[in-house]
């Protein structure tokens, strides 16, 4: 397979988790502001509306390299009250899903446009 091919993939790939990371985000928001953890709430709503905001980016490049975009089924997720609970849920879930960004990021080297926009994801998912 070559990078472009690789690159289109994963980009799909994004579209379909990150969507389904955001609305789990989202989700999960409500919940622990229902649990009364309004800081928590508020944090992970902002993570919901970022990674949609990195979903439209994915979108958007598949679409400029000439790619049709995939409405993928998506897995159902967890949902937890207990904040330690899924603080570490949410860390296992950005760990493997940084290592594959990184062999991602590598194949679009020589799209510029492309790895820029995954080197930035990247930096923003490693700091989280």
């Amino acid at each position: 397979m070559d990078n472009k091919s690789i690159v289109a993939e994963g980009l799909q790939t994004i579209v379909t988790q990150l969507s389904q990371q955001a609305d789990g985000h989202m989700i999960q928001s409500r919940v622990f502001a229902a649990e009364g953890f309004s800081k928590l709430a508020a944090k992970y709503e902002e993570h919901a509306t970022e990674e949609r905001g990195y979903v439209a980016q994915c979108v958007d490049r598949l679409i400029d390299l000439g790619y049709d975009v995939k409405l993928e089924a998506k897995p159902a997720g967890p949902v937890c009250k207990d904040p330690v609970e899924w603080v570490k849920t949410d860390l296992e879930v950005s760990r493997e899903g940084l290592a594959g960004l990184g062999k991602l990021v590598e194949a679009a080297r020589e799209d510029y446009a492309t790895y820029d926009m995954l080197k930035d994801y990247y930096k923003d998912e490693e700091e989280d």
